[in-house]
């Protein structure tokens, strides 16, 4: 299967759904959709990015020679799926304790940004809350930023934050 072609053919779950099927637990299958993610033009890196999410989680180990690129990478502007997907896995897999520093800032960082979308928010503070069972140290923080966003957000976001604060702690 020539990957490239077939993300170009159609944007739907189909296609992406076909495209996780074609790569599998595959390694080097896997090497050739993350390089069109990270080095191909933007329409193929917006719709590679969602096939990588499915992957990612679906077979884990997959991911994990990656997440410190896929981390580095969002702070480029890059387009919101790459930012919604990337951070989408990390709620999934497990994060080196190398990596928890800069996933915390980009988290942090995409929390309290007024462009971002929802989703990406959403999917920040529960990774930070997830980090925060091992580094206790950021409940202050996320706590903070999440009870100065609650009156200004939407009900997605308020049942997510909801959560979030009943497992850290109030």
């Amino acid at each position: 299967m020539d990957l490239r072609a077939e993300i170009l053919k159609e944007h739907s779950k189909a296609q992406t759904m076909k495209i996780v099927r074609f790569i599998g637990d595959d390694s080097k299958k896997f090497k050739e959709l993350m390089n069109l993610f990270f080095n191909d033009e933007y329409r193929v890196v917006q719709r590679s990015a969602w096939a990588v999410n499915y992957c990612a989680v679906n077979h884990p180990q997959l991911i994990k020679p990656y997440l410190g690129k896929m981390i580095d990478y969002m702070r480029k502007p890059v387009h919101d799926a790459v930012r919604r997907n990337t951070i989408r896995i990390l709620q999934f897999v497990e994060i080196p304790k190398t990596l928890t520093g800069k996933v915390a800032n980009v988290c942090f960082d995409l929390l309290q940004s007024k462009d971002e979308p929802v989703a990406v928010k959403v999917f920040s503070m529960t990774v930070l809350g997830k980090l925060c069972k091992t580094e206790p140290g950021l409940k202050n923080e996320l706590r903070l930023l999440i009870q100065e966003q609650l009156p200004y957000s939407t009900a997605g976001f308020q049942a997510r934050a909801k959560k979030i604060l009943k497992a850290v702690g109030r």
